[in-house]
């Protein structure tokens, strides 16, 4: 059994985090480059937030939006 444990930490260790050790080295020759991962993360919510609140207000304006606090049937 602890062959196994120890064949998933060598998987993470010395093949799955290998990309995060690289950008962790990198941080000290480079902080934009290195979180790269955070600024294109915050780009894709930015870009989907903008996308559904464009949506929530087509509907608004379409009268679609049931705000009846009673739309469900649990909130009675």
């Amino acid at each position: 059994m602890k062959a196994f444990f120890e064949a998933i930490q060598s998987l993470f260790v010395d093949f799955l985090f290998k990309p995060l050790d690289w950008l962790r080295a990198l941080e000290l020759d480079n902080w934009w480059l290195a979180n790269i991962v955070s600024w294109t993360l915050m780009a894709v919510c930015t870009k989907y937030i903008i996308y559904w609140c464009k949506q929530l207000s087509i509907h608004q304006k379409n009268n679609e939006e049931n705000q009846d606090t009673t739309a469900h049937s649990f909130l009675k």
